[in-house]
């Protein structure tokens, strides 16, 4: 399947990993990531994967959950990963598609759960929507990028995010979800604008696990952590100062 894109010259210095223990697969996804301009790398085991990131991250990881029999390598590395980076994009793709899957996996800190049943397009559209965010991390800071709602502050440039002025580590996806809810202090937003604000495509279900880790990230600097209302029926809001 052939991919399109506007420019590939925006894509070269991006290095994407391939953790996926089906050679054939991996080179499916990864001859299609290269046409778009994308340095890819594949692993066929959570090992090599391991052994390749202690010498240099990648910009973004895709990985599989069942690594041979590995039967939750995916898992493990992917909180291995996020111990050594809060903001590296990490993607599961994977054939498991169960509701218990897809919690684990973003309780992990993962910022996407894909099947493996979804296009070479759609893929490629959800990495490039990750990179899209992650752009603003080398911008200089304006004051408009700065957002304060009482004891929280967010740079929304490099994407910081700190607590009674003790930092958060947020993933992507989690930093878009708490931007979206404090810009707009008592105002209810519904999962469907919590996507849209993401830029993801998520169930109920993933929504309320991200909301689930985000309040565990606050609680663990602040115990009495009460920002993130539920309105029940409706969606999130943070609450008023």
């Amino acid at each position: 399947m052939q991919v399109q894109t506007a420019s590939l010259k925006e894509h070269v210095s991006k290095h994407i990993a391939i953790v996926e223990d089906e050679q054939t697969i991996a080179d499916n996804y990864r001859d299609a990531l290269q046409r778009l301009g994308y340095r890819v790398s594949h692993y066929l085991d959570r090992a090599s994967a391991i052994n390749a990131f202690d010498l240099s991250l990648p910009d973004l990881a895709i990985i599989d959950i069942g690594l041979g029999n590995d039967v939750e390598g995916g898992f493990e590395l992917c909180r291995e990963l996020r111990s050594r980076s809060p903001q590296l994009p990490i993607i599961f793709l994977t054939a498991r598609d169960s509701e218990l899957d897809v919690i684990s996996g973003l309780r992990l800190g993962a910022d996407d759960y894909l099947t493996k049943d979804i296009s070479l397009a759609h893929i490629s559209a959800r990495i490039a929507a990750l990179f899209r965010r992650l752009e603003a991390l080398s911008t200089k800071v304006a004051p408009q990028d700065q957002l304060q709602q009482g004891p929280l502050s967010l740079d929304t440039r490099r994407m910081q995010v700190a607590w009674r002025e003790q930092a958060i580590d947020l993933t992507v996806t989690e930093f878009w979800i708490i931007h979206a809810l404090a810009q707009h202090p008592g105002h209810v937003k519904n999962r469907q604008q919590l996507m849209e604000a993401a830029n993801v495509v998520l169930d109920d279900h993933t929504i309320t696990s991200h909301i689930k880790r985000i309040r565990r990230k606050f609680q663990q600097v602040d115990a009495e952590f009460q920002a993130i209302q539920t309105a029940y029926g409706m969606g999130y809001r943070w609450r008023e100062s």
